[in-house]
């Protein structure tokens, strides 16, 4: 995809996503569920691994890569190991968010990235301590033992994803939405739902890779700007295809808002405005990395194109 930044070359997404997803796999499948008791880590494993988009790993990767010197000594002071770490510590948060949110005390539905939720395989109690041992593990990943990631970097990060995933954030937005069922919201309200619920911990994925660096002021609060904008616009796109997509397609149950009397922004504005909303939220999230006076911010931009354009 060619996003015209910087006068640089067509950008590859595909080519440098396909790298960077595979350590993200080959850590994931490292890491997730080994030595678990008691079929603990079957239900962890089903949950993180072979399915997902993984935009919150890429969302990290590459603003790690906008803030990595040219020189390479972020490799030799760990940050690329951290960087890793951070991805699929983000990962591991989501997936657990999906557990719980799937959940018949929450959300109830039964089918998620194409095949039967957790509780539905293995049982609620399962699926509730597989979402534990996920969110736990995030942590866990992010400070790890010996010297080979900076203290100082672990704690910031660690900071970063609570903050992101928490009261202040994802699990305040879920708590927002559960309130907020056959409720009239006004744009504001909803748009503060969604920045809570979806766009913190998007936004957080693009700050951790940003902690992996030595970003200054104007680059990190350009990347803030712009993961704003890209968790709005992923949530925004969401509402869209929850109404012109199938199951199918989705990999979960479509028309779910709607059944549940959910505001969305297409039950507000309605789908043309929602639609334009969304390539507004783009513009934005490209008018952020233009003010980061980031070098290389190819991979960042492709990202919100994607999250836009996509189908599913």
């Amino acid at each position: 995809m060619d996003t015209g930044m910087n006068g640089m070359a067509p950008w590859d997404l595909q080519g440098w996503s396909g790298s960077h997803l595979e350590r993200v796999e080959q850590a994931l499948s490292r890491w997730v569920g080994v030595d678990a008791p008691a079929g603990l880590g079957d239900a962890m494993r089903y949950a993180v691994l072979d399915g997902g988009k993984r935009l919150r790993p890429l969302l990290v990767l590459a603003a790690r890569a906008a803030v990595a010197p040219a020189d390479g000594a972020g490799q030799a002071a760990g940050y690329d190991e951290a960087a890793l770490r951070a991805a699929c510590a983000v990962e591991l948060i989501h997936a657990y968010s999906l557990v719980h949110d799937d959940m018949p005390c929450m959300d109830n539905d039964v089918l998620r990235r194409g095949k039967p939720t957790v509780h539905v395989q293995f049982g609620q109690a399962q699926a509730l301590l597989a979402g534990d041992a996920l969110q736990a593990l995030a942590f866990e990943l992010l400070t790890p033992e010996g010297a080979g990631v900076p203290e100082p970097v672990q704690a910031r990060l660690c900071r970063l994803l609570a903050h992101a995933a928490g009261a202040a954030g994802m699990a305040g937005g879920q708590a927002i939405d559960l309130a907020s069922v056959g409720v009239a919201l006004d744009e504001d309200r909803l748009r503060q739902m969604h920045r809570l619920k979806t766009g913190a911990l998007l936004q957080g994925s693009v700050m951790m890779g940003a902690a992996c660096g030595g970003a200054d002021a104007v680059a990190l609060a350009g990347l803030s700007k712009y993961g704003a904008a890209v968790g709005l616009a992923f949530q925004v796109v969401d509402d869209i295809l929850d109404v012109t997509q199938d199951s199918a397609t989705l990999g979960k149950t479509a028309g779910k808002d709607a059944a549940q009397d959910k505001p969305t922004y297409v039950s507000l504005l309605g789908l043309e405005r929602a639609q334009a909303h969304a390539r507004e939220l783009l513009a934005e999230a490209h008018a952020a990395l233009a003010a980061s006076s980031l070098s290389d911010t190819r991979a960042l931009a492709a990202l919100a194109d994607m999250v836009v354009s996509r189908s599913h």
